[in-house]
Order: C-alpha cells, then sequence, then structure tokens
C-alpha cells in the first residue's frame, strides 16, 4: 500500500533546518481486525492539522498512522469480525485519528457514516471532520437551540462554512466573518435566501467590528454561542460578543494560545468558556460522536442543506502542493486529494 507521509527536517551547515518534505512510501497491506472495517480510500480531506503535524508540532496520537490525513471517502472493501451493517462496496466517509492520506485505511466502524447517493464521493471527503467538529460544538458543548444566535468565526474555513451551514439548518440565527469584500460575498452565498431574509449576516473582520455588529444585530443583547478558531487574539472580545449565560466554545489557535481573561465580564454575563479538541478523543468518544451527526446531521446532508464546498482536488502525489495552497489563505472551504483517480506520482 502506498502512502504520502512527512520526511523529516535535515540540519544545513548555517544551523537552520530544512522544511520537512511530503513524499511516497509503502506500507504494508492492512487488514480489518475486529470491529474495524478496511476502506479503499477514493479521497482525502486535507485538514489545518495535517500541515501542522507535517511541521512536528502537531504529532498524531497513540496508536495512529505516523502520516497525515483526518477523514477520507471511499468503498469499503472488508468488514472485520463482528462488524454489521457494512459490506464490501459500500461508499462511505471516515472520521480518523490519522493516516488518510493513503490507498487504504483501516477504521473503528462506529467512525463510518454512509455517503448519501446525491454526494460525490470524491467531494464526500471534506465531510466527516468538519462536520464532526460542528456538530460535536455547536450542539454538544455549545448547546446550540433553534432561535438563539452564534458567532462562527472563518466562516470560509474548512470547518466554518460547514457550521454555518449546521446552525441554519438547525433554526438559529448566524452571525460569521470572513476576510475580505469577495470572502464575505462567498460565505453569503453558501445560504442565499438565509442572507437575505437577514438570518445570516457575514462580517469582514478586516473592515468591521465583530463585536458591534453582533451587538446590532441582537439588539444589544449578544450572541448565545460563539464557536472560536482563532484563540488568544479573540478571547476577550469574544467574551464582550456573548449575551447573558453564553457559551464561547474555543476549537482552535490561529492567533496565539495564551490571552488574559476578564474573569469579572465573565461572571456578569454568567458565561462559560469552553476548549475542545476532536483527533485525540477515545474511540468510543468519536463513535457517539459519529452516530450523534447521522440522526441529526446526516439528514441534512442528504437533502443539501449541508455540503463541503471543495476549492480544489489535487492528486495524492501533489499533496504538497495542497498544504501549500492551504498554507497560503486563500483556501474557501476545504481542499481533496485525490486518491483513487488522476497522476499518482
Amino acid at each position: 500500500m502506498r502512502i504520502v507521509t512527512a520526511s523529516p527536517a535535515v540540519d544545513v551547515p548555517d544551523g537552520t533546518s530544512d522544511a520537512p518534505t511530503l513524499r511516497w512510501a509503502t506500507e504494508p497491506q492492512p487488514s480489518a481486525a475486529a470491529g474495524e472495517v478496511l476502506v479503499d480510500v477514493v479521497g482525502a480531506g486535507v485538514n489545518p492539522a495535517d500541515l501542522l503535524q507535517v511541521r512536528g508540532l502537531y504529532p498524531p496520537p497513540p496508536g495512529a498512522p505516523a502520516w497525515p490525513g483526518l477523514e477520507v471517502s471511499g468503498r469499503v472493501r472488508q468488514a472485520g469480525p463482528g462488524v454489521d451493517g457494512w459490506a464490501p462496496g459500500d461508499p462511505v466517509v471516515a472520521l480518523l485519528a490519522g493516516g488518510g492520506y493513503a490507498e487504504q485505511v483501516v477504521v473503528p466502524a462506529g467512525q463510518l457514516l454512509p455517503v448519501p447517493a446525491s454526494v460525490d464521493l470524491l467531494a464526500a471527503a471534506a465531510l466527516p471532520e468538519a462536520l464532526c467538529t460542528a456538530w460535536s460544538n455547536l450542539v454538544d458543548v455549545g448547546q446550540l437551540a433553534a432561535g438563539e444566535t452564534v458567532l462562527v468565526h472563518g466562516g470560509s474555513g474548512g470547518v466554518g462554512h460547514v457550521a454555518v451551514q449546521l446552525a441554519l439548518a438547525l433554526g438559529a440565527r448566524v452571525v460569521t466573518t470572513a476576510g475580505g469584500p469577495d470572502r464575505v460575498a462567498q460565505v453569503a452565498a453558501l445560504v442565499p435566501q438565509a442572507a437575505a431574509a437577514g438570518d445570516l449576516v457575514v462580517v469582514d473582520h478586516r473592515s468591521e467590528d465583530f463585536v458591534a455588529r453582533v451587538r446590532s444585530v441582537t439588539q444589544g443583547a449578544g450572541a448565545d454561542v460563539v464557536l472560536d478558531v482563532v484563540g488568544a487574539a479573540y478571547l476577550g472580545r469574544n467574551v464582550e460578543a456573548l449575551a447573558t449565560g453564553g457559551r464561547l466554545v474555543v476549537i482552535g489557535l490561529q492567533k496565539g494560545r495564551r490571552a488574559e481573561l476578564d474573569l469579572g465580564a465573565l461572571l456578569t454575563k454568567r458565561a462559560s468558556v469552553h476548549g475542545t479538541t476532536l483527533r485525540s478523543r477515545p474511540a468510543a468518544e468519536k463513535a457517539a460522536i459519529v452516530a450523534a451527526v447521522r440522526a441529526g446531521a446526516w439528514p441534512l446532508v442528504g437533502d443539501g442543506r449541508v455540503r463541503a464546498v471543495v476549492h480544489a482536488a489535487v492528486p495524492l502525489g501533489e499533496a504538497a502542493r495542497a498544504h501549500a495552497m492551504l498554507g497560503d489563505g486563500g483556501v474557501f472551504g476545504k481542499i481533496v486529494l485525490d486518491v483513487a483517480g488522476g497522476p499518482r506520482d
């Protein structure tokens, strides 16, 4: 089985190190053990975590493959002992702890979802990580309810653009941020009827104050839930944006790990701050999230109310180019690696 993995950084004479590079490698053919399913990969989603892993900044959890990849789409090749409900040839997506940049993956059966007939199998690779992240943090942690207002930072990003659609489909009003007029327009176009009705408000964070916009939209009340990928740089302003009883859910650290928090403001609002990750959770917790997504969110995928926008499909052998594209910051939605088709070298 061929995979794409990272070569380690190499020391050079001036005392610095060359950046690690992505390269082809060969691994033994995997097989499904009890409770597992072997999948022939068609597509692999590319996520910021993959870029961090390649740089040595986000090592895989114990037991996960050493090469990147947190989500794939494909077809079942083999169901291991004790697995019911999956048969060879079934089109699926899988949530992984790692190892998606490969021709085949082995995944716990509880981390699989069936691909609806209405969804392209390659494009489906962009869904599991984003949708499981959005659902677990908006619904399970944030307790978002119909009629509430949610502030989603990074509405043009891989998780953000899915979270915007999911929140709207669940009956919430959404305020979201994006950088620049073009991206603002693209986010609004995700659900144009909601934007026209004022249920989707897109804020250009380069020129507008998102706190002021949230207050304006909510007549001063604030956001019931804030979903944040930015981290330290937005901590204080996110608390400002919260409503009384609001919930701030931090899922990313794009702009820092450490910040000062005004506890008085938090106490006055009777608000809460939560921090979560998905990748390092035990398999049983991931299976519970996937089951909740299958019941509550997957029908929204089937009927088209929630979809992943694929910015580009890049051959697996050109994974380094996909990483460069994502790192440049111009991607809207997700990049997927085409594992089953296209040039292989």
